[in-house]
């Protein structure tokens, strides 16, 4: 459990220090006192949003094998196809 813990840390870590999202850091910081409020926090936003996308992505990896994300990807596949059939009234 420690072990895990510490792997999720360092994915954490990885995350936030990726090359791409120290570019995207480093952009928005030298944006902050060009564009406007509502731009600065829409890229505020979507920065927010590709780190933790990343973060989580590097969490899974360290949770799940390939074949248990593999199966969690399609029993996901199976409740969305699931859900459609029941909004279409279909049995």
């Amino acid at each position: 459990m420690i072990v895990t813990a510490i792997k999720l840390q360092e994915a954490t870590k990885e995350a936030v220090h990726d090359p791409m999202m120290m570019e995207m850091a480093a952009n928005l910081f030298q944006a902050r006192n060009v564009v406007s409020d509502n731009d600065f926090a829409e890229i505020l936003y979507q920065y927010s949003a590709l780190l933790a996308s990343l973060t989580t992505t590097l969490a899974t990896n360290v949770l799940l094998t390939e074949s248990e994300l593999d199966e969690m990807i399609s029993s996901i596949k199976e409740f969305e196809q699931l859900g459609k059939d029941v909004l279409n009234g279909n049995d």
